[in-house]
């Protein structure tokens, strides 16, 4: 499995169109290489680009623990996927991010930051990103607590 890692600066031109960085793209298999899943994260302001096999097994899991005639239910899993969608990759491996992309992570001035997350990866506002993340001293501690809390 391609384990996707890294923070990678871009610039969007004129148009939307931002280039996926080289060493993701070289990690995505041949079935990915000419569209991939993209759908806003629920909670931040950020785009999650998901490799198509790993969209699948997250449904899958997500479908098993909901019931499927239960209406609200249903209504979570109809709402989780209809703010999913296909995007295209060009023979250059650029994706064009649509404005109403643009707008839902406050993209304001075409600086993007690609973050790796182990089987996807995200595309924030750089300055969105910067303002998400947590101090290096509250990383270690909230790190420290949660693997701490497994053992």
């Amino acid at each position: 499995m391609s384990t996707f890692i890294g923070k990678y600066v871009v610039k969007a031109d004129v148009k939307g169109r931002v280039f996926i960085p080289s060493v993701y793209r070289k990690m995505l298999s041949d079935v990915d290489r000419d569209r991939i899943i993209i759908r806003k994260d629920p909670e931040r302001d950020c785009l999650i680009f998901y490799p198509e096999q790993i969209w699948n097994d997250m449904i899958t899991n997500l479908k098993s623990k909901l019931d499927e005639w239960n209406p609200e239910d249903q209504m979570l899993l109809m709402q989780f996927v209809s703010d999913a969608e296909w995007l295209d990759i060009d023979a250059q491996g650029r994706i064009l991010l649509s404005k109403k992309l643009q707008h839902l992570i406050g993209i304001d001035n075409n600086e993007l930051l690609f973050v790796g997350s182990v089987d996807r990866f995200a595309i924030w506002s750089k300055l969105k990103y910067e303002q998400a993340i947590l101090t290096p001293a509250d990383f270690v501690i909230r790190l420290k607590d949660r693997v701490m809390k497994k053992e």
